[in-house]
């Protein structure tokens, strides 16, 4: 499976993880204006997984799906007008976030660790950039409040999601199972087309 970004394999691997950030939405700490959900941690996981290409595919098939009407973003929101309102920002910047986070964990040979929860945080401050930048715009926010309401309460609870995400990610590239899933054969790494 030499180019898995155009595969109907990676597609449906995007999709499935698109459910999975869907799914993520419903386990929610209610917090103003912006609530924490584990959806990050499902956008971490495949990005991991698929790489920046079908990583951010899977966020465009799960802001599509609330685009269209079904209430998976956050505390069942659903519609057009949720990327208007002040969460609009994160939710592209999940896109964002999952492209670079797919990128830069499959450049290079190896991921440990270090190197995929190093990835993730990179691409955690990409999704809070749209976010923050969106908030003050749509709420007529000044930074530092946007900062203290939109990012500020979430970042241990980012750090424990990415730890997770960065193990989860790390083994299960490392198992035989995944890289025969992928029709990767022979290689001690899962290394997938960025």
């Amino acid at each position: 499976m030499a180019n898995r970004s155009l595969s109907v394999r990676g597609m449906v691997y995007a999709s499935v993880f698109g459910a999975a950030t869907a799914v993520g939405a419903y386990l929610v700490v209610p917090l103003p204006p912006v609530p924490m959900t584990l959806q990050t941690l499902f956008l971490a996981v495949a990005a991991g997984l698929l790489g920046g290409n079908l990583g951010a595919l899977s966020q465009v098939v799960y802001v599509l799906l609330g685009i269209m009407g079904l209430p998976v973003f956050a505390g069942g929101k659903a519609g057009f007008g949720v990327l208007l309102g002040p969460t609009g920002g994160y939710l592209i910047g999940f896109i964002a976030g999952a492209y670079v986070i797919g990128r830069l964990i499959h450049a290079g040979k190896r991921t440990g660790f270090l190197k995929a929860f190093l990835c993730m945080a990179v691409g955690t401050m990409v999704i809070y950039a749209f976010g923050i930048t969106h908030l003050c715009l749509a709420a007529k926010m000044p930074l530092q409040k946007a900062l203290a309401v939109g990012m500020i309460p979430f970042l241990f609870g980012d750090a424990l999601k990415m730890i997770l995400a960065a193990v989860l990610v790390v083994k299960v590239r490392e198992s035989a199972a995944f890289r025969s899933l992928l029709g990767l054969k022979g290689t001690t790494e899962a290394r997938t087309a960025p």
